[in-house]
């Protein structure tokens, strides 16, 4: 599942298959992510972490369940691009979340932490939802 290759030499995406239809193993996820990622700048580590899980945990409850992660690097500048397949056609929908709930703020994080994120239809009638973490975009410190 993990590559041992540095990233600098990667030029296809890190890819974690899940099991759709079941809960998403977040801190499996989390841990994938630290090792596949090892020598990104802690901060930025953290929000690639935090987007992808999230849109894990979105495309659980929204769209029943994720099918594969990707983790896709840029160098320069530093850029994380997340994408998470799922089989629904609906687009996710940014909402304002109830401040009595406690549900309905994952996606709100997502765009405060990405640079841009949407989504896209495939072929097989699914989408991949995207997010583009850019390690310039916030006062953490820059990638090696």
């Amino acid at each position: 599942m993990v590559t041992t290759q540095p990233m600098s030499e990667i030029s296809e995406p890190l890819t974690l298959d899940l099991e759709p239809g079941t809960v998403p193993p977040l801190v499996a996820v989390r841990r994938w992510a630290a090792r596949a990622l090892s020598d990104l700048g802690e901060d930025h580590l953290v929000a690639v972490q935090l987007v992808a899980t999230e849109i894990l945990t979105n495309a659980h409850e929204h769209a029943g369940g994720a099918g594969q992660l990707r983790l896709w690097r840029e160098r320069d500048p530093c850029r994380i691009r997340v994408e998470v397949d799922d089989p629904s056609p609906r687009r996710p929908e940014l909402r304002r979340p109830d401040p009595a709930s406690a549900r309905g703020r994952g996606l709100a994080m997502v765009a405060k932490l990405t640079e841009d994120w949407g989504s896209r239809r495939r072929s097989d009638g699914g989408k991949t939802v995207w997010a583009a973490i850019d390690c310039t975009t916030y006062p953490w410190g820059r990638c090696p």
